[in-house]
């Protein structure tokens, strides 16, 4: 997590650079969330409103940033806020969004929100990419190689413990699966969905490119921690014809994978609760 700065702490001449592309800032509202940007805020000028974010070059994030200006061009107007610019000065890069409203989304039963969530990940599955390929198979199985194979924490669940081999032979299995060319996000949480009259998509420093499946498979998850069942949580997902056409194998190993990296990183939350009830599912248990 990084240290948030406020407009007026940037150095003047950074600011100087993103007001040549906006016009003198009269407002800078701080945004409430997000962790990885050391600036993020909506400023406002006399002639429009812009999102912007970003980091000190130094930093190790900034990556995520560069991998947010490589995907821009690609992404749909429809879907996604546009890049509008970007400048790096005095050793920041920041990068300035097209400014759009809208809410976190609402994942529960019955919400409706779902079928715009619904449109919003089939229009990332119909997205096609032509830039490098930051292959989704060969980064999984880098994480779990590091994670994988070491005991599970203090903080894991008594039914991981108990099932941490059959759990760990499922996950080892999962990269093998997930070579394909679709694009992926990679974190469809629902503070990563804008909802008004449609859903728009933000914060894609992790995409990736891989098999089709995967980013409704996370969704499904987020699904099963907003209250679905498992079985209703698949059921939303065979709408996306990727998920609907993935081998079983697939997504149980899938499921095993992502339990058994966060349960390491993040046991006590929500997410990976649910990350625990689907791999109990896709296993055969209730």
């Amino acid at each position: 997590m990084t240290t948030r700065r406020e407009w007026g702490e940037l150095p003047e001449q950074v600011r100087g650079a993103v007001e040549s592309r906006t016009g003198p800032v009269v407002k800078a509202e701080s945004a409430s969330s997000g962790r990885n940007s050391e600036f993020a805020a909506t400023l406002w000028t006399s002639q429009a409103v812009v999102f912007c974010k970003g980091i000190t070059t130094a930093s190790s994030l900034s990556v995520m940033h560069h991998n947010e200006i490589s995907i821009s061009p690609f992404l749909p107007r429809e879907l996604a806020p546009r890049l509008l610019w970007h400048v790096e000065e005095e050793g920041w890069l920041l990068l300035g969004f097209e400014h759009v409203t809208g809410r976190h989304a609402d994942l529960s039963p019955g919400s409706s929100d779902i079928p715009l969530v619904t449109d919003a990940v089939n229009v990332i599955a119909r997205t096609p990419v032509s830039t490098n390929r930051r292959a989704m198979a060969v980064q999984w199985a880098r994480v779990l190689k590091a994670e994988i194979h070491a005991d599970p924490p203090d903080q894991a669940s008594p039914w991981s413990v108990e099932n941490v081999g059959e759990l760990t032979a499922w996950a080892g299995r999962a990269p093998e699966h997930m070579d394909g060319s679709a694009l992926i996000h990679t974190d469809l949480n629902p503070a990563n969905f804008l909802i008004s009259d449609t859903a728009q998509v933000v914060d894609w420093a992790w995409w990736r490119t891989g098999a089709a499946w995967i980013d409704p498979a996370f969704v499904l998850i987020r699904l099963i921690a907003a209250g679905h069942s498992p079985a209703q949580a698949e059921q939303w997902a065979n709408r996306i014809s990727g998920f609907r056409d993935a081998d079983s194998d697939a997504l149980t190993a899938f499921a095993a994978s992502v339990l058994r990296l966060w349960e390491r990183r993040f046991a006590a939350t929500e997410a990976t609760a649910a990350a625990r009830v689907w791999a109990r599912y896709r296993l055969g248990e209730s």
